[in-house]
């Protein structure tokens, strides 16, 4: 560097001057190569870091809309309503993309910087020590948030579940509304909205995936023809396989299982259907209603909680009425002996009473009527006014 001259210095010559000129060029004609090779470097790194992170969140996009094109094509055919969900199809693909945009930018973007550190023979060691510490800590501090976002990514990755199934979370059950790297929106029975933390999550129950069973109980009299039974049953679930949509959302025949149990005032028939997923319900209510109407067309009636009629009732048990053996039900036993009440004394009279009837063993008050037990004769008596000694005049 030329620094300003000193005016206490002395004056430099003219030949001076020319040397120092001389050593200042020579330094950047040896220099300039090194400097032009470094900026080369830096700007071609700079270049293609940029150049491949365009292409490769091109080809990412272009990838995802093409999964989506795929998803509308089937979207109106049977098919595509029980395969594919398109809302599901959507929200997933762009997850997969945002993430995979994410970590490819991250990836190129940090090679491009460490590549343009190293040109500039900058010592990277201590650089990647700090990231390390660095990232241990964030670790530590941040697991939760860490793991909510791992959690979210391999259930988008393996399609655990998408938009439109009905799953059960543990913490909680509804409809999944939407699908997110940290946060999974389901929609309870009661219209109720939960914000489930992916990392929360250790277990899923997917409703909505493979097949769902459509399970249907009859209560019918025990002294109904179960054959003919059978026959309303099968001749019912047939004509409904038959009709529309029942015949798309039915995989298979309705099964009749047989008798589930067996009591005094009705037997428990079991059906049962196998069903595209999401539709049991559905399938349940319609294969009642159809038994329920065969039922009545043919006068099999069919029996619940609701007590049964007098006229109705095949059979009863004998021993309905009849109560427990107990010991009072015999007279001369100790308990009943002991539980009859004690009959009351008959009567006593005394002797200005009319009549034969005394009480023995009691003795009567002089000047009254009534006797009193024996015992009690140190008790204060009252002397009758006829047997008062006269007063003093």
């Amino acid at each position: 560097m030329f620094l300003a001259a000193d005016p206490s210095d002395p004056p430099v010559s003219l030949d001076e001057a020319a040397e120092r000129a001389n050593e200042a060029a020579g330094w950047v004609e040896q220099n300039w190569a090194t400097w032009l090779n470094v900026g080369l470097r830096i700007l071609l790194i700079v270049v293609i870091a940029v150049m491949l992170r365009i292409a490769v969140r091109r080809a990412l996009t272009k990838l995802i809309e093409r999964m989506n094109r795929s998803a509308q094509a089937v979207e109106g055919t049977a098919l595509g309503g029980l395969l594919v969900n398109a809302e599901r199809r959507r929200q997933r693909s762009e997850a997969i993309g945002s993430v995979l945009r994410s970590v490819a930018s991250f990836v190129i973007l940090a090679t491009a910087g460490l590549m343009v550190l190293g040109a500039l023979n900058i010592n990277l060691a201590p650089l990647l020590a700090s990231a390390g510490v660095a990232g241990v800590a964030l670790g530590f501090g941040a697991r939760n948030l860490v793991t909510d976002f791992l959690s979210g990514v391999f259930m988008i990755l393996e399609d655990q579940y998408g938009v439109g199934d009905t799953i059960d979370a543990g913490v909680a059950s509804g409809e999944v509304i939407e699908v997110g790297l940290r946060v999974t929106k389901l929609r309870g029975d009661d219209g109720e909205i939960w914000y489930v933390r992916n990392g929360e999550i250790k277990r899923i129950g997917n409703r909505s995936q493979g097949w769902a069973t459509a399970s249907v109980e009859v209560n019918v009299p025990p002294s109904e023809d179960l054959g003919r039974v059978r026959e309303l049953i099968e001749e019912a679930a047939a004509a409904m396989a038959k009709e529309e949509p029942w015949n798309e959302r039915l995989w298979g025949p309705v099964e009749v299982l047989g008798l589930t149990e067996v009591l005094i005032d009705r037997m428990t028939i079991s059906v049962s259907a196998k069903t595209m997923p999401g539709k049991a319900l559905g399938v349940e209510r319609e294969l009642r209603w159809r038994i329920k109407r065969a039922f009545d067309e043919a006068g099999v009636r069919i029996v619940g909680g609701v007590p049964q009629q007098a006229g109705d009732q095949a059979a009863h048990d004998p021993t309905a009425g009849m109560a427990a053996p107990s010991a009072y039900a015999s007279a001369t036993s100790p308990q009943s002996v002991a539980a009859s009440p004690i009959s009351p004394p008959a009567p006593c009279r005394s002797r200005a009473a009319a009549g034969p009837t005394r009480c023995p063993g009691l003795r009567e008050i002089p000047g009254h009527h009534l006797p009193i037990p024996p015992g009690a004769g140190n008790l204060p008596t009252e002397t009758p006014p006829s047997a008062r000694p006269p007063a003093a005049p």
